[in-house]
């Protein structure tokens, strides 16, 4: 967590699309990760308010245990603060001792998440009528700020306990984890056949990639925890056989790595990304 604020700069300086937060509630030892430690939304606002291009993305809020109405309120605030920036990603969560600390009942987040994502969704309009677990409005009071555009973009983040029917009909696109090229391609074909199947227009398809970078550029790839150790030659083909399948956007998460991230970074910018093709406007592809 050192030199974020000039790392993401950096990033954003040349040409790396978006920067992710993680929500991670509590640490839980037995996981064995704690994610990025601070709080998604205050960490957020902050990265906002010294970059101005890179997406804001969420990988992912836990809607199950966060009220709908403060997530709302603190991701339009982050979408104006920040010009229309945000990207949503949202889970049911993949820790179940989180849920008795907040009080909540782990059999039933799949519920939680589908009420939570259309309150969400409700909460943007103006003087909203709902009626779900978390509570009720009956349209005489207002939640402001609204979100700079019709809605903030919302992605499912793995099944977040739904079919992917419900994902393709209600989310703007969905996020997937790390798997092989070829696992990846045929979740890629299913996502797209459910989408054409519905009459629905295509949706990115996203995912997240740990990579240990090292300096060899011929390195082969040596699988890790959701990644790979690898050369720049192997990870640039791996990044062409996905861009292939149809994948849209990969997080690469450089927690593994050996090398100092300013230094990863910057091979990254001069021999990745000059060869992949960009996302001109990555945030208005989902709103």
């Amino acid at each position: 967590m050192l030199h974020q604020v000039e790392l993401a700069k950096r990033a954003e300086e040349i040409g790396f699309s978006a920067l992710w937060f993680r929500d991670v509630p509590m640490h839980v030892p037995t996981f064995g990760d704690v994610g990025q430690v601070y709080d998604p939304w205050v960490y957020m606002a902050y990265m906002a308010a010294h970059t101005t291009k890179a997406a804001l993305m969420t990988g992912s809020i836990i809607l199950p245990l966060r009220h709908p109405i403060h997530v709302s309120k603190a991701a339009a605030s982050i979408d104006q603060l920040s010009k229309g920036r945000l990207i949503l990603g949202v889970a049911s969560g993949d820790r179940p001792e989180e849920y008795p600390a907040f009080n909540m009942d782990i059999n039933f987040r799949r519920e939680l998440f589908q009420d939570a994502f259309h309150c969400i969704r409700q909460l943007n309009e103006d003087f909203p009528h709902i009626n779900s677990v978390f509570g009720q409005l009956s349209g005489d009071i207002d939640l402001l700020p609204k979100s700079t555009g019709s809605k903030i973009p919302l992605l499912a983040t793995g099944h977040s306990g739904q079919n992917l029917e419900w994902i393709a009909k209600n989310s703007d696109g969905w996020i997937y984890y790390p798997r092989s090229v070829r696992a990846q391609e045929a979740l890629v074909v299913q996502w797209r056949g459910t989408l054409q199947a519905l009459g629905l227009a295509d949706k990115p398809f996203a995912q997240s990639l740990y990579i240990d970078l090292v300096e060899n550029p011929l390195a082969e790839p040596v699988p890790i925890h959701l990644g790979y150790r690898l050369g720049r030659n192997w990870l640039l083909e791996m990044l062409y056989e996905l861009q292939h399948v149809g994948v849209n956007h990969v997080a690469l998460n450089l927690k593994h790595g050996t090398r100092p991230a300013a230094e990863v970074i910057e091979e990254l910018g001069e021999f990745i990304l000059p060869h992949l093709t960009p996302i001109s406007n990555y945030v208005n592809t989902t709103s």
